[in-house]
């Protein structure tokens, strides 16, 4: 059985057209067609624009294992042992002056962050920010005019497009790997706590382009050479590359990356609502027509949800314009705004369509800026 496994180390069918049997048939000669070729993309300038924009990073932690003696029966406290221990990952430079993007789980609980250029210049970095329910990170260094890969919109990738994963994970030079996107909006369930009042988001970019360990905060471009996602984990049983890898979409990314810089704390938004994916079994046991749509089950006082008219029993067909069929599609979009926003929510009430704008509001019920926590 293959497992997730977040990835930064520690040391057609046709048919015939019907046609008018009265008029007589004229037999036409038969010419053999040919399959177009398929198009080759060169991603070498793709790869050699970007490829000084992905570091290795090094990280030194501290382990403290609490050390007890059995004595007549009686445990005994001996105090704590101390390890010293490295990991390591990968990074992408996303500003021209020195920040750059990774996994939370690279750099967690890090005592000393050191990055690793591609050129093998080698930097000390400091911690701007963590935002564990995304697993993501933002660290600085005091570099300037250094290569950087602009964001690109998640949105606009494809199934089936073609893209590069880049990453440094054996501190040489970057590392590049090209493949497709093979799925999006993915849920797997790898953030499984990620502290305090925060609920995981996850919605991945699913590709087949191959990363092993140490690729974890690395970058995944399109053709245009954009970034359009963090690489984060790997579906594997043994820890290396078996055919599945995700990635964070740029949107989001970008969002959170935004908040971190600027106010040391990601300013997340809430809908207030518990919801539920419509599937056979929901639709017989509600009463809903249409396997679309996700089912409003709880819908919290005073939150925007309730402010903007939402019923438990209705439907939430799409956010800002967007069809939300899942529930990691519903948390991406959330994940994308502030407290404040207004988004336009159309959803369903006992077959009618209906719409309604919501005011998103912060975890303590306000659009209040919430500064980092001590």
């Amino acid at each position: 059985m293959k497992k997730l496994l977040l990835i930064a180390l520690v040391v057609a069918g046709c048919g015939a057209g019907a046609h008018d049997n009265t008029q007589p048939q004229a037999v036409e000669s038969v010419t053999e067609t040919k399959a177009a070729p398929v198009e080759y993309v060169d991603f070498s300038d793709v790869a050699a624009s970007t490829i000084d924009a992905v570091v290795h990073i090094r990280t030194e932690m501290t382990k403290v294992t609490p050390l007890y003696q059995t004595f007549f029966g009686m445990i005994i406290d001996r105090g704590v042992q101390r390890q010293k221990y490295e990991a390591y990952g990968s990074g992408v430079i996303v500003s021209a002056d020195g920040y750059i993007v990774t996994n939370n789980h690279v750099v967690q609980d890090a005592e000393r962050i050191t990055v690793n250029l591609n050129n093998k210049r080698v930097v000390e970095a400091r911690l701007v920010g963590t935002d564990p329910a995304t697993d993501l990170a933002v660290i600085k260094i005091e570099e300037k005019n250094l290569t950087y890969i602009p964001y690109g919109n998640s949105d606009l990738a494809r199934i089936g497009e073609p893209v590069l994963a880049i990453g440094n994970p054996f501190n040489l030079t970057s590392t590049v790997t090209a493949g497709i996107i093979s799925a999006k909006a993915r849920n797997m369930n790898i953030i499984a706590n990620p502290g305090g009042q925060e609920s995981p988001i996850e919605s991945f970019i699913q590709t087949d382009a191959a990363v092993n360990p140490g690729n974890s905060g690395g970058a995944l471009v399109n053709a245009s050479g954009q970034l359009i996602g963090i690489v984060t984990a790997i579906a594997s049983g043994d820890g290396y590359y078996t055919g599945y890898s995700f990635a964070i979409p740029s949107n989001l990314v970008q969002k959170v990356a935004k908040d971190l810089m600027e106010y040391g704390y990601v300013q997340r938004a809430y809908l207030g609502v518990n919801v539920v994916e419509v599937t056979n079994e929901v639709a017989r046991q509600t009463g809903v027509n249409e396997l679309k749509g996700l089912y409003v089950a709880n819908v919290i006082p005073g939150c925007a949800a309730a402010n903007a008219g939402i019923k438990p029993g209705d439907v939430i067909r799409t956010i800002k314009g967007v069809e939300v069929n899942t529930f990691a599609e519903m948390t991406e979009e959330l994940g994308r705004c502030a407290p404040g926003d207004k988004v336009e929510i159309d959803f369903t009430r006992e077959d009618r369509s209906l719409k309604t704008t919501a005011t998103l509001l912060n975890s303590q019920g306000t659009t209040a800026i919430i500064k980092k926590r001590k």
